[in-house]
């Protein structure tokens, strides 16, 4: 019998054994430290030798910059997201340009800097900027490490929460035992918290490896302000704001005899403390400006205590000459003979200021227009002139139009509050209703200071007329002749409050009219939206219009009432 038990007992031991064996095997399967490692170009997202990871406060980023000659190299692209946006590239003549207030620094692509390295070179259609060189203007540090190549760039210093590592450990790809190794990390060494789970913290080490390591190998985390210590010192773009509320009045001159209107144009007009004479245009596609200004002019405004700020626009020739802005914009020659000429003639005529109308701007030629711009504002802050630049009411279709620059580089940045519906609308409705404008106003004011930013309302309307078809025509109408028109139609316009004018409508043999008055009465509920935001200045379209209803610029002039 004990001869039979002996096996049984060998076999139960051995069965006892293999299930020993096996269930250690899995609990250290489960529960031991992986030493694997993690294929860091993989983790970095690196393809090739010269490619560099960007590693941005605390985020790996998709962006992937280029090594050349020890230095890291982002695309310009790539620079203005994470960077700075105000470095330029004119890739027709190959130049990478950066505005200061006093002047545009400028170097070739390709082209050495004074210590030797190349500050920007173009591959494949696109312009590629040492980090070097992009500091030298930018308030960032950054600092390349290579095997894994990666740059870490740090652009915020607000508070964070910083731990010191008790123990050697390993920093994980992902929270848990079984995940891949990054880097070790040795007891001492300081980490940045990102984020705390059950037993693991997400963390940066100071070199760029963004992981998981065991709460219990961290002190616990202290918060810290670090000291930001980059050298930068942001410049003084300040140009030439008045210390006074502006109330500009347009002045459409097309030929140059039309400048003997003035002073007769004025009569009846009070309040208004600038004059923009339409005097410039875009001529052809090399950069030459057809102008017909006046020191005559200049000096009778002067006389009356008006400043003249001279508008340019990018419109009146396009259709006989085919102008095409983008053609002068893009480049960096083009642009300069446009200034140069401006300067040229505000030393002829005189005039105090510059007022920029350009219309025709694409999304494609933003960059190059609000170069023009910068460009333009330092030959202006140099010569004591005042730089405006027109804009349409702010909406997503003309953002490329960059507000907020304007806002720096210009004095100021002018709303034209109007075309709602416009000549071409196929649906009748307000030039400038009081929501329409409200809303152009608060979007502007994120953008640009309250003080440089001036609302122009329009001194006109237009009488609508919907045929029986359903086609619509319109025609615009200064005060008086639209006042004009109703009561020769028996009609009493009535207040609407939505959009905040008197309103008429009336069948006739043409079909339905249809008036959106622009009047004393709508014009006061836009000065009190523009008094309630602060603006730094009120503009109108314009002079001519007012014909037969001067008390309009009372109203208008209500604007500078309450100014400091």
């Amino acid at each position: 019998m004990k001869k039979k038990l002996i096996p049984a007992l060998v076999a139960v031991g051995l069965i006892v054994l293999i299930l020993a064996v096996a269930a250690g095997t899995w609990l250290w399967q489960r529960y031991s430290y992986s030493r694997e490692t993690a294929d860091l170009d993989a983790y970095f997202g690196l393809e090739t030798e010269q490619d560099v990871a960007v590693v941005r406060d605390q985020e790996l980023t998709q962006i992937r910059g280029i090594l050349q000659d020890g230095r890291c190299y982002l695309s310009l692209d790539a620079v203005h997201e994470l960077l700075n946006e105000r470095f330029y590239v004119d890739y027709n003549e190959k130049l990478l340009l950066y505005t200061l207030p006093d002047q545009v620094v400028e170097i070739g692509l390709g082209e050495p800097t004074q210590d030797g390295y190349t500050a920007a070179f173009e591959q494949d259609g696109q312009a590629w900027l040492a980090l070097d060189y992009v500091k030298q203007y930018s308030d960032f540090n950054f600092t390349l490490y290579t095997e894994p190549n990666r740059v870490v760039l740090t652009t915020s210093w607000g508070e964070r929460q910083v731990a010191e590592v008790k123990k050697d450990t390993a920093l994980r790809v992902r929270g848990g035992v079984k995940s891949e190794i990054l880097t070790q990390l040795a007891e001492g060494d300081r980490v940045t918290v990102l984020e705390t789970l059950e037993s693991w913290d997400k963390v940066e080490t100071g070199d760029g490896y963004i992981g998981y390591v065991e709460i219990r190998r961290l002190t616990e985390p202290e918060t810290i302000v670090p000291e930001k210590d980059t050298g930068y010192e942001e410049p003084d773009y300040s140009g030439n704001v008045r210390d006074h509320r502006i109330n500009l009045a347009w002045h459409q001159v097309t030929v140059e005899g039309a400048n003997s209107t003035f002073p007769g144009v004025l009569d009846g007009v009070t309040g208004i403390n600038v004059i923009s004479p339409t005097w410039y245009s875009l001529y052809d596609n090399e950069g030459t400006l057809d102008g017909i200004a006046s020191r005559e002019y200049v000096e009778q405004a002067h006389g009356r205590g008006l400043e003249v700020w001279a508008l340019v626009d990018d419109f009146t020739h396009r259709e006989d000459n085919g102008v095409d802005p983008q053609q002068v914009l893009a480049y960096t020659s083009k642009r300069r003979a446009v200034i140069d000429m401006l300067m040229s003639e505000a030393e002829r005529c005189g005039f105090d200021g510059i007022n920029i109308d350009f219309e025709k701007v694409t999304e494609e030629g933003g960059q190059d227009y609000i170069q023009f711009i910068r460009e333009l504002s330092v030959r202006c802050r140099e010569k004591g002139l005042v730089l405006s630049v027109d804009n349409y009411v702010p909406r997503n279709f003309n953002a490329h139009y960059e507000w907020a620059e304007q806002g720096v580089m210009a004095d100021y940045v002018i709303i034209m509050g109007y075309d709602e519906h416009w000549g071409g609308s196929q649906e009748p409705g307000s030039v400038a209703s009081l929501g329409y404008v409200t809303e152009g106003i608060e979007k502007m004011v994120q953008e640009v200071p309250a003080e440089k930013v001036i609302n122009a309302v329009p001194l006109y309307m237009r009488i609508w007329t919907t045929a029986e078809d359903g086609s619509v025509t319109s025609r615009a109408v200064g005060t008086q002749a639209a006042y004009d028109y109703l009561a020769q139609n028996g009609v009493t316009p009535v207040w609407d409050e939505q959009t905040g004018q008197n309103y008429a409508s009336f069948e006739t043999g043409d079909g339905l009219v249809q008036v959106w008055l622009e009047d004393e009465q709508s014009l006061a509920a836009k000065v009190e939206v523009m008094k309630q935001h602060g603006l730094g200045g009120i503009a109108s379209w314009k002079l001519g219009f007012d014909e037969g209803r001067k008390n309009l610029w009372g109203v208008i002039g209500d604007f500078l009432s309450d100014a400091d």
